[in-house]
């Protein structure tokens, strides 16, 4: 804008924090900048930056600062809402259970009263029927992994489950070998397929074909526990006899640790000592405008120049970070050198699958031990990032599955499932409803997303396409519908399996 008296109107981006700076015509003079103008609008906000000379030097005394004409929308409304009306869902459906029980009691107590003799014979049937359930194998299946399905946390989990009754039961390695290969192979490609496909993208073409994904992670991470509890020379838990029997899971399994331990020393050395081109040694940011746009083309550091390296561009072209930072450069947050970390978390999972198994039926043992491991990885956590947001050691970051980023997932992951055991499988105050349903068939759920996402009734154009209220009502909409589907599969007993 020219000096002297004006104004002029701009439309600004919301989602972040964003620093203004006002200059001279010529760019030769700033009169105002960082941090007085470092501001966080909100949307559908009307605002004014107020720039004013001072009466002496106008260079000098410039005075800037920004007012609020309009009132901007309370965009976490909806959210809150949202929050309320589940919670009354879930009361609803703990508290009328009860009031049907006390009807059903208040019945039951009316009948005593009129007919004795009838009562007497119903309620020796119904002791037979009671007998004889209890005569019946319960199910030693621990509801509280189908409730938190926390991916690759629980796949480490379930691997360690499942392994060790399918070796007890007397299946062979190769068996194993066989059984984990094909089920990885299937994994790598359904993830393949349905990652390059939707009906907006039409003919497949090399141009953007995405090698990489979300399965693909999982299915490697799979692999490679598998294989690690497949070659484990524990068929049966030895007894605890001995003075490390309370921290048996970690001393038993002691090869297991070193291979972690040596994959961690890799990532840590790549990441930090690999040189890359015209980046920083160790650089961890996102690029772009980012640091002052000092490293424009070196999006993800080390892990990026890796995936380019291997795989050219047939990775993601539209990370999260691009949207903040207007990146270039592509980047692919289920990357090769980010699935190290995978395997990590994974193994981590496994800790929790040699608790359950080690201290077996010891509840409190099991508690105790879940507890233990949150703090450490806890610790772990805190000491990395130094309990920043974006800074310290090793920053938590997702995008690159960063060791601070694990170990704040297995502390989140171990403390939730603790819980969760103890309320569904411990005291049994939950049955897990309604997670369990789409977590009973979690792939089912997920490839019937990917295929039918794009299509009503899971979702439709908007009307709105401001308004968070139908953002979320369509989100709401089509987790319920999944959430049903499921429900009726497990009413079928239909559960998909590799």
């Amino acid at each position: 804008m020219e000096a002297g008296p004006g104004n002029v109107s701009v439309v600004v981006s919301t989602p972040f924090t964003l620093t203004l700076k006002v200059t001279s015509v010529n760019g030769s003079s700033t009169f105002c900048s960082h941090p007085s103008l470092s501001y966080s609008f909100e949307e559908a906000g009307h605002y004014s930056l107020w720039v004013r000379p001072g009466d002496t030097n106008l260079e000098l005394n410039v005075t800037c600062f920004i007012s609020v004409d309009k009132t901007p929308n309370d965009t976490y409304l909806p959210l809150l809402v949202a929050a309320l009306v589940l919670a009354l869902l879930a009361f609803l459906w703990v508290c009328v259970p009860l009031l049907l029980r006390c009807t059903c009691m208040s019945n039951l107590r009316s009948l005593m009263c009129c007919n004795r003799s009838r009562y007497s014979i119903e309620r020796e049937e119904a002791n037979t029927e009671a007998c004889v359930d209890q005569d019946r194998p319960k199910s030693s299946r621990l509801k509280s992994l189908d409730t938190f399905r926390g991916f690759v946390f629980i796949i480490g989990t379930s691997v360690m489950l499942a392994f060790n009754s399918m070796r007890r039961k007397g299946v062979t390695r190769p068996q194993l070998l066989g059984k984990l290969t094909w089920r990885t192979v299937v994994l790598l490609l359904i993830g393949f397929c349905f990652i390059n496909y939707s009906p907006r993208d039409g003919l497949l073409s090399w141009s953007w074909l995405r090698i990489p994904g979300v399965l693909q992670r999982l299915g490697f991470t799979y692999f490679v526990l598998s294989l690690m509890q497949t070659f484990s020379p524990y068929r049966e838990i030895p007894p605890k006899i001995r003075w490390w029997s309370p921290v048996q899971d970690v001393v038993l399994y002691w090869p297991e640790w070193i291979f972690i331990m040596l994959l961690e020393v890799v990532w840590l050395c790549v990441t930090f000592l690999l040189p890359v081109p015209n980046c920083p040694t160790g650089y961890l940011g996102a690029g772009g405008i980012g640091d002052n746009g000092l490293y424009p083309n070196c999006t993800g550091g080390a892990a990026a120049y890796i995936d380019r390296w291997l795989l050219g561009d047939n990775i993601y072209w539209y990370p999260t970070c691009k949207a903040m930072y207007r990146t270039t450069v592509p980047f692919d947050p289920e990357g090769v050198l980010g699935t190290i970390n995978s395997i990590v978390l994974g193994f981590i999972g496994m800790q929790a699958g040699k608790i359950f198994l080690i201290f077996r039926k010891m509840n409190w043992n099991i508690m105790i031990h879940f507890t233990i491991w949150t703090i450490i990885l806890g610790i772990l956590a805190a000491i990395l990032s130094k309990c920043t947001r974006d800074e310290g050691f090793i920053p938590v970051n997702k995008n690159l599955w960063s060791l601070s980023y694990v170990a704040c997932m297995g502390c989140m992951s171990f403390a939730l499932l603790g819980v969760i055991y103890f309320v569904v499988d411990v005291k049994g105050w939950w049955g897990g409803q309604p997670f369990i349903y789409p977590g009973m068939n979690s792939i089912f759920v997920y490839v019937g997303h990917s295929l039918l996402g794009f299509y009503f009734p899971f979702s439709w154009e908007m009307r709105f396409q401001d308004s968070h209220w139908e953002q979320l009502f369509q989100s709401l909409w089509g987790t319920a519908l999944w959430i049903f589907i499921a429900y009726l599969l497990y009413r079928k007993h239909f559960f998909l399996k590799i």
